[in-house]
């Protein structure tokens, strides 16, 4: 008898692609083919999707029916729906695409596992099959939001902040850098929240001092935190541990105080000016990366005008933007009204965009001379491509390698910067 084929769909963001990972590793165990965001048609498919805002939203719904007419046209036995958005409309998602055979909520593993005829492999709980390349992971350490900002339903299908124990961490930080790994992107909704829940008190810094004692971990990068009552402890750990990126991620969302309270982020302007001040001060030379949110309810036009000067002065690394999304289930949607136009939105969100480029490319520009350590990730064409300390995979900037010496993926170099776009910069390795 062959084996049976299970095709796993990821959409969204990298905590859903931890979930699948995990998954995988207990389909292969169980004697499985397994496959990650194949084209082609397979005995089963589980698309594991997200939920966050309307655009993804409407990007799960189009996989799944591509699935579902795949399912009609006889190349799929069996067709599932796990993760945010299943979770989130599960009852409305079987009346109105009756095809799919199963919906499962988020964190239904067991009974996914279950439906599938197959062991929960106990011994493998912490193991995964990577998706990414093998020399960096995803470490998702948390899970969930004790939050409760206006625009987001993230709380309403993750639940409350719920950490991983520690040990539990380090031992799947030991198996991800025996498979090769050597950068961990911690994860999670809330980051600085890490421990609150297990241990009564803010744990990171000491997680952090774990994980970086793990052998051949050689980068460890940080990703969301919250600026409401940020540890300013944690600032000495990027700093003074050499394995710490210099490098954060922090969602401000905004800088006027009006929009601030509408969007319940318990933060003013005058706070959220000093934090980034601090922050520079007691980490010197580190990439701050934000994300904003434009066009929230009663988001005027001068508060629009003071997040364009607040972005000129602040001078970002990296920047995303996000057009406002009336999600139901939010406290936003039950309490105020959506009163700016999709059109007015967009544009300004493009205009965020637009004065970021030029910074972008002003940073850039000033690492023209300058040698950085790269971690090579992979080889596009004529050049390596590889990122350093200061990039994340898939979000921010690359650095093009024209290298006469083959390289190999996986490992660090030093490189000379040579040039730059808007960007990502070009260089030479150097010894």
């Amino acid at each position: 008898m062959s084996k049976k084929t299970v095709n796993i769909v990821t959409l969204g963001c990298s905590k859903n692609l931890v979930d699948s990972e995990h998954l995988m590793k207990q389909f292969e165990a169980n004697g499985f083919n397994v496959l990650h965001d194949a084209n082609e048609p397979t005995d089963i498919a589980i698309i594991n999707t997200c939920g966050f805002i309307l655009d993804s939203k409407e990007e799960s719904i189009a996989m799944i029916m591509d699935y579902v007419d795949a399912k009609d046209r006889g190349e799929l036995e069996k067709l599932y729906v796990m993760g945010c958005l299943s979770a989130r409309y599960e009852n409305e998602l079987k009346a109105e695409i009756p095809e799919v055979d199963r919906f499962f909520g988020k964190f239904d593993f067991d009974a996914i596992i279950k439906e599938l005829g197959i062991q929960k492999r106990k011994d493998l709980l912490f193991d995964r099959s990577l998706t990414t390349p093998l020399h960096f992971a995803y470490l998702k350490i948390a899970e969930g939001c004790d939050r409760s900002c206006a625009f987001c339903a993230i709380p309403q299908f993750t639940g409350k902040h719920k950490s991983v124990p520690m040990e539990d961490l380090v031992t799947e930080a030991e198996l991800l850098a025996q498979k090769g790994v050597k950068e961990l992107l911690l994860i999670a909704q809330e980051l600085t929240y890490y421990g609150i829940d297990l241990y009564q008190e803010r744990k990171l810094p000491e997680l952090i001092d774990r994980l970086s004692r793990v052998e051949g971990i050689e980068w460890i990068r940080l990703h969301y935190a919250y600026p409401n009552n940020f540890p300013v402890e944690l600032l000495d750990v990027i700093n003074n541990n050499p394995k710490v990126c210099k490098y954060l991620d922090m969602p401000l969302q905004h800088i006027s105080t009006n929009v601030l309270k509408n969007m319940r982020r318990n933060v003013n302007e005058k706070q959220t000016r000093d934090l980034v001040k601090l922050i520079r001060e007691k980490v010197p030379g580190i990439a701050l990366r934000t994300t904003l949110l434009v066009g929230h309810p009663g988001e005027t036009e001068e508060d629009f005008e003071k997040l364009i000067d607040f972005i000129k002065e602040a001078r970002f690394d990296r920047l995303g933007v996000f057009p406002y999304s009336h999600e139901d289930d939010t406290w936003g949607f039950k309490n105020l009204t959506d009163d700016i136009s999709e059109e007015v939105k967009q544009a300004r969100a493009d205009r965020v965009m637009e004065v970021q480029q030029s910074i972008s490319e002003e940073i850039a520009a000033q690492k023209i001379g300058s040698t950085l350590k790269v971690l090579v990730d992979r080889i596009e064409g004529e050049y390596y491509i590889g990122r350093t300390e200061f990039d994340s995979p898939e979000v921010d900037g690359e650095v093009l390698i024209n290298s006469q010496y083959e390289l190999k993926i996986g490992q660090f170099y030093n490189v000379n910067i040579t040039s730059s776009d808007m960007f990502d910069l070009f260089g030479v390795v150097v010894d």
